[in-house]
């Protein structure tokens, strides 16, 4: 059964920092690249950040370059993110999901998700 689990989300205040998981089972994790998407209220949602299978080489759009971090760990099936500078903007329930392709990061390239873990930047 092909679970991704994300873990630390919160209520943070802007500025702050964070650090997000998601645990992977059930499937060949080193064979898929791995990205993190967030969707905030009446929003679609956007990929944030992918992480290559093949090569580690790592992706971010311009709205969260410098500020987010993809890492990943194939002994422990885990990716992280940590997210720094946190903005109210960044506020959003934040998935993980496993797929083929990793960047351009686009939803329909990742066959499996999470159900996500809700950031709330806010003072």
């Amino acid at each position: 059964q092909v679970q991704l689990v994300e873990s630390g989300g919160g209520l943070v205040q802007p500025g702050g920092s964070l650090k997000l998981s998601c645990a992977a089972s059930g499937f060949t994790f080193n064979y898929y690249s791995i990205a993190w998407f967030r969707q905030a209220p009446g929003k679609e949602r956007e990929g944030v950040s992918c992480i290559a299978n093949y090569d580690n080489s790592t992706h971010y759009p311009d709205s969260v370059k410098g500020r987010f971090t993809i890492s990943r760990d194939n002994v422990k099936n885990t990716v992280y993110l940590q997210i720094n500078s946190l903005k109210p903007e960044d506020t959003a329930i934040y998935y993980c999901a496993a797929g083929a392709v990793c960047y351009p990061i686009r939803t329909y390239d990742y066959d499996f998700w999470g159900q996500g873990t809700q950031v709330t930047v806010s003072s």
